[in-house]
């Protein structure tokens, strides 16, 4: 089945549309830099050395050895003939699928590790790249799922960085009560609900503006949780303690060379992640109940019209919303083994909503930006703990965030959200 499809002339006026340059001219930008930055100026000698197996594997898998001048090249070329595709296919109106973002992005990936371990004595760790890209993912990808079904019902939620830290608070504060990480995990959700709830209650019973009561209730849950953290939890040691959800490995899966260990011996709450995708795409776009949040979030008078209750359907959708942005919040403490700290979401619900936007609001588009972040996070911090590779502190500080801004403004292009989100239906 191709993966180009051919843009239509308008209806009413017969015009064809543009052509959009946005993405071949990213490519190109981004080709010139890995030939000039990374190609031109590497010593002929030089090798990469690639790690791809752990102390733990029961296959090891022996280290390769990659020459750097020869891989330079060869992903060079690559992301050139996809930069040459997408040229050609926007001059044609054309939509490339979704493999030649991730192919090219694949060989700019791999240009960029070739160039930072060249000439030096250290190994390029895949499975800690990995595997720690997957972990990083876990809250934004909670987070651009919750997004992705309150805004297919036509919700703006800003609000999933209070959620998700209104998730790790009550995860925390429960698992130590208690002396179980199950049951603060199974807590973190009414956080994340409740937050919810107020963003609906003023959001679609009261018409606020959903923009500015998600921004509200971020200060709000951050006020509050830092309030109670040096009050309440400062005050009563036993009330913060760290508790840590058990890896769950999984038989004859988690033993799979390189992917095994990253993908299947991982603790419960990635498994729930990786039933939510599951779930919430088939929900989506392949059950009655999908069909109706949709019809909510793009025309709602047509919604109400045939009997769909507008009203509830936004209630329902925004408070399982939160509750998904609230278990994704449980990572920062029971998931991660820690203690609760002051805005320990850092940020991290702002770039799940990039996530849900590059994703184009589509639960599996949402799920790939999210690994895309949390993979650049984790190249951060592994350069780091390289001693930086030559690349200056600075620079590897700002990262993920520089990914964040070229992937939404270089290769998302046009996209059309819900067409009623943010718009309050009255009877």
């Amino acid at each position: 089945m191709s993966t180009a499809t051919t843009t239509r002339p308008d209806e009413a006026t017969g015009v064809m549309p543009p052509v959009r340059w946005r993405n071949p001219v990213t490519y190109i930008v981004l080709t010139l830099v890995a030939l000039l930055g990374f190609t031109l100026f590497t010593e002929a000698q030089t090798h990469t050395t690639f790690q791809f197996s752990t102390r733990g594997d029961l296959a090891q898998i022996p280290n390769l050895a990659v020459p750097v001048l020869a891989g330079l090249w060869g992903t060079v070329l690559v992301m050139a003939a996809v930069a040459g595709y997408a040229t050609w296919a926007a001059l044609r109106r054309r939509s490339v699928g979704w493999w030649a973002p991730a192919l090219f992005g694949l060989a700019f990936v791999t240009a960029f590790l070739l160039w930072v371990g060249g000439g030096r004595d250290t190994l390029i760790p895949v499975p800690t790249l990995l595997g720690g890209a997957l972990a990083l993912s876990v809250p934004l990808v909670f987070g651009a799922l919750s997004g992705v079904m309150c805004e297919r019902s036509g919700v703006i939620n800003i609000a999933i960085e209070g959620q998700l830290l209104g998730g790790a608070f009550l995860a925390a504060v429960v698992a130590s009560l208690t002396t179980s990480a199950y049951v603060g995990l199974a807590a973190a959700p009414v956080a994340g609900a409740l937050v919810g709830v107020l963003l609906v209650f003023f959001g679609v019973r009261y018409w606020v503006d959903q923009i500015i009561v998600g921004v509200v209730l971020n200060v709000l849950v951050i006020g509050l949780t830092s309030f109670l953290y040096s009050t309440v939890l400062s005050e009563n040691d036993g009330w913060n303690n760290r508790q840590d959800l058990p890896d769950l490995p999984i038989p004859f899966l988690s033993d799979i060379p390189v992917l095994g260990p990253v993908l299947f011996d991982q603790n419960i709450l990635v498994y729930l992640m990786y039933a939510a995708v599951v779930v919430l795409q088939v929900m989506l776009f392949r059950s009655r109940w999908g069909l109706r949040v949709r019809a909510v979030g793009e025309h709602p008078k047509a919604a109400d019209t045939v009997g769909i209750n507008v009203i509830r359907t936004r209630w329902v959708t925004t408070i399982m919303g939160g509750a998904l942005a609230g278990l994704g919040g449980a990572f920062f403490t029971v998931g991660s083994g820690l203690a609760f700290g002051r805005e320990m979401s850092a940020g991290n619900g702002y770039i799940a909503l990039a996530a849900m936007i590059l994703g184009k609001w589509n639960p599996v588009g949402a799920v790939a930006a999210a690994l895309l972040f949390g993979f650049s996070r984790n190249l951060a911090n592994v350069l780091g703990a390289m001693g930086g590779a030559g690349i200056p502190g600075e620079f590897l500080l700002m990262l993920p965030y520089a990914v964040t801004i070229l992937a939404v403004a270089g290769f998302v292009g046009r996209v059309r959200a819900p067409a009623a989100e943010n718009q309050p239906y009255i009877k």
